[in-house]
């Protein structure tokens, strides 16, 4: 085997193994927690009397991750394009 073709394999196979890993993740767990409230969904307002929703969560705690969101527009996309 050439000194190249191995050193090319030797990126290559961790950076599959890692897109793979994080298709897996966001296909299992599709939602992490809101970075704004830390998962909470809610947060104390500016009188640190009351407590408000998160205005980014509406409340609930969690986001949709970046690569589900990705995934979600394709499938949609595709489906669009199937009519």
């Amino acid at each position: 085997m050439h000194p190249h073709h191995l050193a090319a394999s030797a990126l290559i196979l961790p950076l599959i193994v890692v897109t793979l890993g994080y298709v897996t993740a966001f296909l299992v767990w599709p939602f992490a927690a809101c970075r704004k409230c830390g998962g909470a969904g809610r947060h104390r307002s500016p009188s640190g009397r009351a407590w408000r929703y998160c205005h980014r969560c509406h409340g609930t705690g969690a986001r949709l991750r970046t690569g589900r969101r990705i995934w979600n527009y394709l499938r949609n996309l595709h489906k669009e394009g199937h009519r």
